[in-house]
């Protein structure tokens, strides 16, 4: 049996995507849904109501008015970042599996990070740059799931200046690429998303580059460590940034994306 295939398969809670998800994303694909069926699937879920609730009355939102009712908390956001919010709660206590709460940290950070500079610089719709830089490293989940211990060595080696996708392959025979492909294929997500969890460690191999450069972009900008000499200058010219700002940038992505978490967890 193929390794990545064998990786996937040994994670059952892995198999389905969070019902929750489902179910929100059956509204969403309907073009005549509307905001009371959506409505409908957040408000029996009592944490779902709560966080969005906290997130609409919080800073990182910054509406004038405290809020208090679900309905007009779900008007004021809009379907899709309400889709976005229930995709990022529900999938938190499968990528804070085995321990490994930093993932869903991380990919808080880069969806908040995607979807600031999507508005900066119009270079996609802002709500789907979210959604794809939350949803980039899923594969992660299925090699941390299937050895904990193994993959806290992954990341000790990556962060000592390794590749992280060759010690991934070291260490597991696949990486959360190629884990990450499956499981998009599993779950039939959209090009877009599929696309961004296969190619967002090379943009250019893509057919839909331009997602695929953001989401790399603000991964590295998003690390512990920050390498400018990592970032692809000719990409970060086309959006009007220079790579001498990119330390400033950086903390702004910083300080949008802790608020955020704040709210969420």
């Amino acid at each position: 049996m193929d390794k990545t295939i064998e990786l996937v398969n040994n994670i059952k809670d892995l198999q389905a995507m969070p019902s929750v998800i489902v179910r929100v994303l059956n509204v969403m694909k309907n073009p005549n849904a509307n905001m009371k069926e959506l409505g409908d699937i957040v408000i029996y879920d009592q944490s779902l109501t709560v966080k969005i609730l906290a997130l609409v009355n919080s800073a990182y939102y910054g509406f004038s008015q405290q809020i208090s009712s679900i309905n007009i908390a779900l008007s004021l956001l809009g379907m899709t970042k309400v889709k976005n919010i229930v995709v990022a709660v529900a999938m938190k206590p499968m990528m804070s599996g085995a321990g490994d709460k930093e993932l869903w940290k991380h990919s808080i950070r880069v969806a908040a990070g995607c979807e600031y500079l999507a508005k900066l610089t119009n270079i996609m719709d802002a709500d789907e740059a979210f959604i794809a830089g939350f949803i980039h490293d899923i594969g992660k989940t299925v090699l941390t799931m299937n050895n904990p211990k193994t993959y806290e060595k992954v990341k000790e080696v990556a962060n000592a200046g390794h590749d992280i996708l060759e010690v991934e392959k070291k260490y597991f025979d696949s990486d959360h690429v190629r884990t990450g492909s499956l499981l998009a294929k599993r779950w039939q997500l959209p090009i877009l998303l599929a696309n961004i969890i296969s190619y967002h460690h090379s943009p250019s191999l893509s057919s839909i580059p331009i997602p695929c450069n953001l989401v790399c972009t603000v991964d590295k900008l998003m690390q512990d460590t920050l390498n400018p000499d990592g970032l692809d200058k000719a990409f970060l010219k086309t959006m009007g940034i220079d790579i001498e700002d990119v330390e400033d940038l950086r903390n702004v992505i910083m300080q949008k994306a802790e608020l955020l978490i704040a709210e969420l967890t």
